[in-house]
């Protein structure tokens, strides 16, 4: 019979989530080693609280497990499960090997989803730990760019077709508000997560009740003392042999969300780069094509846009997981969840890492918009231009048509002959704007067609963005080096 083997290095496939991009803590957080010591950490916690509520369990076997619970056998681990095709009893094996006293007290009255269910909720928990402080960074750098060019006037776009001019600042801004509402929501789901505790093979707590002679109180606070040990203010009061997996729904569609937030930022920044308006950071050696010399390809944002892809897609994971769950629970999940729960949080953490790094060294190139906007704001100015000859005395519909005309002549320059937008000189040779030629400067200064762009920025950042980050403040010295 064949079986999965590794190979020497470069012979077997390795995810490039981890390989290639990933965080070392957000590796390590979905590792084996993570994982099956926090297992052993369990079994500690609830030999120690049985213990204390009464059962016959000593010190010394408690002490023997405390003092073997980071050396795991994990060659003697693997071989357990070959043979007992059952990775929980695996590890309880190895943990008896080296633990003989405490052999006969290890897993007593639990299931697999003891270790399971419960060390799932501690890596979702300690998932979100990491990814918070990184997207807090992400929002202070780009809240720091839009405060920068909170009143630098650029060409707005409808459609992806010039409008009415915004700013550099408060484009960043609306990137920002979609930054905090993920915030807010990944906050929520970290919070929202409880401890599944000590609850037996269905849920029911038979076999705790059992152990403790029908005292329901004992069995009570079992659980609530697991729990604390753990680290988690509150268990589900209610579970199958599993937490409901409509909790994985819950975490990973913040997740995906965030994905969405990315995707459509560094979307933007691409199309930014197009123009030449805004650069993502490019290194003094990096190459931007093989056979082109000259691109500076967007490759961070591309990056991001790729693996938001990829983590919008495992939203579909945990949503059919949990419709085909039977009863109280079926093993059809376990393998799907191996995968869609470490591949979501691994995507997010090498995302806000890449956009970190793109948001710190973003590019503005102000001339390169001063030109786009000189180019469009003629056609923008014609309502002020009609407004101010009427002030001048002369008559709105008159004005309307002279500008109708020399508005459609000027496109035409642009559009068949690829010249610059020459309307404002054709309103200047036109003898009937002869009472406004004086003001023509201040009517087409781009500053008088951003509104309240520059106080909206403020205000935000003040009232929203800032007071979010406070309780991040201590880690947002962090830099981030991209490293392939």
């Amino acid at each position: 019979m064949s079986r999965c083997v590794h190979g020497p290095k470069g012979n077997h496939y390795r995810s490039p989530l981890v390989s290639r991009y990933a965080s070392k803590e957000m590796a390590y957080n979905f590792s084996d080693r993570k994982k099956f010591t926090t297992w052993r950490k369990l079994w500690i916690y609830l030999a120690k609280a049985e213990k204390a509520l009464g059962l016959p369990i000593t010190d010394a076997q408690t002490l023997e497990m405390e003092s073997h619970a980071e050396d795991i056998d994990f060659a003697m681990a693997a071989e357990e499960e070959r043979k007992l095709r059952h990775d929980v009893m695996a590890h309880v094996h190895t943990f008896a090997h080296c633990c003989p006293t405490a052999a006969p007290i290890i897993h007593l009255g639990a299931t697999s989803c003891y270790v399971g269910d419960n060390t799932d909720l501690i890596m979702l928990r300690d998932g979100f730990n990491i990814l918070l402080p990184k997207l807090a960074r992400v929002i202070d750098r780009l809240a720091n760019f839009a405060e920068s060019y909170a009143d630098l006037p650029t060409l707005g776009f409808t459609h992806y077709q010039p409008a009415q001019l915004t700013t550099v600042g408060k484009r960043a801004c609306l990137w920002l508000q979609d930054l905090v509402m993920d915030m807010r929501n990944l906050q929520r789901a970290r919070d929202d997560l409880r401890f599944r505790g000590v609850k037996g093979t269905t849920g029911t707590q038979a076999s705790f009740l059992q152990l403790f002679q029908g005292d329901h109180d004992k069995v009570e606070e079992l659980d609530r003392m697991v729990t604390e040990m753990a680290g988690f203010k509150k268990a589900y009061l209610v579970t199958g042999q599993t937490y409901s997996r409509k909790v994985d729904i819950d975490c990973l569609s913040t997740l995906a969300s965030l994905g969405a937030t990315v995707h459509k930022i560094c979307t933007d920044i691409r199309l930014l780069a197009n123009l030449k308006e805004i650069e993502e950071p490019f290194e003094k050696e990096q190459i931007g094509s093989s056979a082109m010399p000259y691109k500076r390809n967007p490759m961070r944002a591309e990056r991001c846009c790729s693996l938001a892809r990829h983590l919008v897609a495992l939203m579909a994971d945990p949503l059919q997981t949990a419709s085909v769950q039977w009863l109280e629970r079926t093993l059809d999940d376990s393998a799907n969840r191996r995968i869609s729960l470490p591949e979501s949080f691994l995507t997010a953490d090498i995302i806000l890492s890449t956009l970190q790094n793109i948001t710190e060294g973003l590019v503005v190139y102000p001339k390169v918009i001063e030109r786009h906007i000189r180019q469009e704001l003629p056609f923008m100015a014609t309502e002020n231009i009609i407004m101010a000859m009427v002030k001048a005395g002369g008559n709105r519909q008159d004005c309307h048509e002279k500008i109708r005309v020399l508005s459609q002549e000027a496109a035409a320059v642009v559009k068949q002959e690829g010249g610059d937008n020459d309307l404002l000189a054709r309103v200047q040779r036109d003898p009937y704007f002869t009472p406004i030629l004086g003001q023509l400067d201040n009517l087409l200064d781009p500053k008088t067609f951003i509104g309240r762009a520059p106080q909206q920025v403020l205000r935000f950042l003040s009232e929203e963005v800032r007071p979010l980050l406070e309780p991040y403040k201590a880690k947002m010295d962090v830099k981030i080096e991209l490293e392939l």
